[in-house]
């Protein structure tokens, strides 16, 4: 018998580098299916009832949503979804199938990219899916939220896990936990900001940022006693390194830096919050007031948890605190839009990815 055939298999490579292929599930948070009020209550209720976005027990949870928030809520997010839409449908949902082709082109054919919403469509369930029926050697999943939080990357991760626990062939999952401090990221929205500032001068700039509740933050201090909601967030290190407060903090410092501010002519702040429990600050809306008693009457504004405009930055922080600013006697409020899908936004990911296989 000639060993060589059974050692040695007819027209079947064995080269490593011929069989690896990575898939890449891009996911952000998500949004209505239309802004149509039944839409965008199954939204709602499908965002507010994870436990990680509202951490309360179960069935207060559930009659907080289903009996108070959704039904009441509904109607008014309605009218602001409709105000966000485009003829081709919710921003985040466009830009994100934009950045997934872009992606799959710089990324090449070892790759394939699926697109994921945390909430509604197009699913994270739907996206593994799509991954489990190619030959991958890993699956790297990449959460579009620049800081780390439990209610954001974390149920992210969460949802991944219930998905895939019962694959009988598991590829090597890698999770990206963070990206505030990559160079291009920090790079792109410093470009769209100096932009702005070439044209015009801005008094002051406010870096506003989604908030959480405080006990958020407590929950997630593994030390047990290092979270003080205070001069804690001045550095990012060890202690606080999945601290959301500190992160966003420290994307400050990194924004100012490449932007070129002076001390005293920025602010780091914090917007959305929901219901009277405390939440971490300072509040976007009570900033702005402070900014106006000052004499301040240009601003220049980021939202830098966002890597694509969407309700909390086109409408939030676009329109609604614009309007506040106004009305309180500032002049000119200006937003900077997100990365979207600038080249720049695919360049990090890219770079991300490449850097995780």
């Amino acid at each position: 018998m000639n060993t060589d055939i059974l050692a040695q298999p007819n027209n079947i490579s064995t080269n490593k580098e011929a069989i690896r292929k990575t898939g890449v599930l891009i996911v952000n948070l998500g949004t209505p299916d239309s802004p149509s009020v039944p839409d965008v209550r199954k939204y709602l209720r499908e965002f507010l009832m994870d436990e990680r976005v509202i951490d309360i027990p179960y069935l207060n949870r559930w009659m907080l949503i289903n009996l108070i928030i959704a039904p009441f809520r509904a109607p008014k997010s309605a009218k602001i979804y409709k105000q966000l839409w485009r003829p081709d449908g919710s921003p985040l949902k466009i830009y994100g199938y934009s950045v997934k082709e872009k992606l799959q082109r710089v990324l090449g054919d070892d790759f394939v990219v699926e697109l994921a919403m945390r909430y509604q469509s197009p699913s994270i369930e739907n996206g593994l899916k799509e991954l489990r029926k190619q030959t991958l050697s890993e699956i790297i999943i990449v959460p579009f939220f620049p800081q780390y939080a439990s209610a954001s990357t974390g149920s992210v991760y969460k949802e991944v896990m219930r998905v895939i626990q019962d694959w009988e062939v598991l590829p090597e999952i890698k999770f990206i936990n963070r990206f505030l401090d990559h160079p291009k990221f920090i790079e792109g929205f410093v470009n769209l900001g100096k932009k702005y500032m070439a044209q015009q001068h801005y008094d002051h700039v406010v870096f506003s940022y989604h908030g959480l509740p405080e006990r958020q933050i407590t929950k997630g201090d593994v030390t047990g006693n290092f979270c003080q909601f205070g001069s804690c967030c001045d550095h990012l290190d060890a202690r606080n390194q999945h601290c959301y407060r500190a992160q966003c903090f420290e994307t400050t410092r990194l924004l100012v830096k490449g932007l070129g501010l002076a001390e005293g002519t920025y602010t780091t702040c914090f917007q959305s919050r929901l219901g009277k429990n405390p939440w971490i600050k300072p509040y976007t809306d009570e900033v702005i007031p402070e900014l106006t008693k000052k004499g301040v009457k240009s601003v220049l504004a980021f939202s830098p948890a966002f890597v694509a405009d969407c309700l909390e930055t086109t409408i939030e922080v676009g329109e609604e605190y614009k309007e506040i600013f106004e009305k309180e006697g500032g002049v000119h409020w200006q937003l900077v839009e997100s990365l979207n899908d600038s080249d720049i936004w695919i360049e990090t990911l890219e770079d991300i990815i490449k850097k995780a296989v």
